[in-house]
């Protein structure tokens, strides 16, 4: 475990670079933190957490960085950056197998890894940037797959009790982009179990457009690699696949998460946009409806490449629903104003009120 500490003075010796936020996020934004502790095993990240907690500083998780916008201020703590890596198979049966893996390893490297051994559950989530332990917080899903679906427990340090414990799927609380670990700071993730298909062949394609892309119907099965391979295309058509020579994903991929409304929100969504069409919708839980939060965006007068504040962030050129610090010289508040005025655009066009996916940290909508 690794300490990185800006100087209580600073009149004559510069920050640790180290300790700079910018460098840890995929929009490239954030000021300083006072503390930042590489954590290389789960063990680091209890100590780290814990011993911040003893000094009574505010405590920031972080590892991949690509579904959280911090404030120009920076964060006033300790941030312990998860980078524990690793997995390993904990049950295997004739249909399934179980593996356990660390918080900090690669989300798609892991997707890689399951395609490349016939285990089926998570080629649909290829490529979406993060670390493993991120995804149960935030209940990522794509393509028609949800982690909620192949995960059977979660290992974390209970910063209340100050033990480690499992929690079982039943629960995480899971639902649409979110689960009891988004909605609360007391558990960390340590390591993530989740129990796959055996097959060389994906699970059925419940997605339309992924469907159109492969030309199958829906309901299909493919070869696992190649539902990966089409997955790829589609991000990386809508700039949601990170590289750094393309300014469009230097984001956190979807801003706004789909609004889901109930029927008589939705009919008066409907009544609202007789004018530009149908609003692209999906049938949801007890007769909710989810629409597509792109849609109302683009039709709300904000297409692809609209420019914020002095232009230094944009909408992508690519998918209106991610916002991009193309410019690599914005401040987070520039982001922060566009997406305030994109939300006031939608609210005022539509009547729906957008709700931000990534972590907000420091900063507000």
């Amino acid at each position: 475990m690794s300490v990185s500490e800006v100087p209580q003075s600073t009149s004559d010796v510069h920050p640790d670079a180290e300790c700079h936020l910018s460098r840890y996020t995929t929009l490239r934004l954030g000021g300083w933190a006072t503390r930042v502790v590489t954590a290389t095993s789960a063990d680091d990240i209890v100590r780290g957490v814990r011993e911040a907690g003893d000094r009574g500083e505010q405590i920031l998780v972080l590892a991949g960085g690509s579904n959280v916008v911090i404030g120009d201020a920076g964060f006033p703590g300790t941030v312990v950056l998860v980078r524990s890596r690793g997995l390993k198979v904990i049950e295997t049966d004739t249909d399934t197998v179980t593996v356990r893996v660390e918080a900090g390893e690669p989300w798609d490297e892991l997707v890689a890894h399951t395609v490349a051994n016939e285990w089926s559950g998570l080629e649909c989530l290829s490529g979406i940037p993060g670390s493993t332990g991120a995804t149960p917080i935030q209940n990522v899903g794509a393509y028609g797959q949800e982690v909620a679906e192949t995960i059977t427990g979660v290992q974390v340090y209970d910063r209340v009790t100050g033990t480690t414990a499992r929690i079982e799927a039943r629960d995480c609380g899971f639902s649409y982009r979110s689960s009891i670990f988004k909605r609360s700071d007391r558990w960390v993730v340590l390591s993530v179990d989740f129990r796959l298909a055996r097959s060389p062949l994906s699970g059925a394609v419940r997605y339309a457009e992924l469907a159109r892309a492969l030309d199958v119907a829906v309901g299909d099965r493919v070869p696992l690699a190649k539902a990966r391979a089409a997955v790829l295309r589609l991000r990386a058509g809508k700039g949601m696949v990170l590289d750094a020579a393309d300014p469009d994903t230097w984001s956190v991929g979807s801003f706004f998460t789909n609004p889901v409304l109930d029927r008589a929100g939705y009919e008066r969504l409907r009544e609202r946009a007789a004018d530009v069409g149908e609003p692209p919708s999906w049938p949801g839980t007890d007769g909710t409806v989810k629409v597509s939060a792109a849609w109302l965006i683009d039709k709300s007068g904000f297409g692809k490449g609209h420019p914020g504040p002095a232009g230094v962030v944009t909408i992508s050129t690519k998918h209106t629903l991610a916002l991009t610090h193309r410019s690599g010289t914005a401040r987070t508040e520039d982001l922060v104003r566009l997406a305030r005025e994109i939300r006031r655009g939608v609210q005022a066009r539509f009547g729906v009120t957008l709700h931000p996916e990534p972590v907000l940290v420091n900063c507000a909508l």
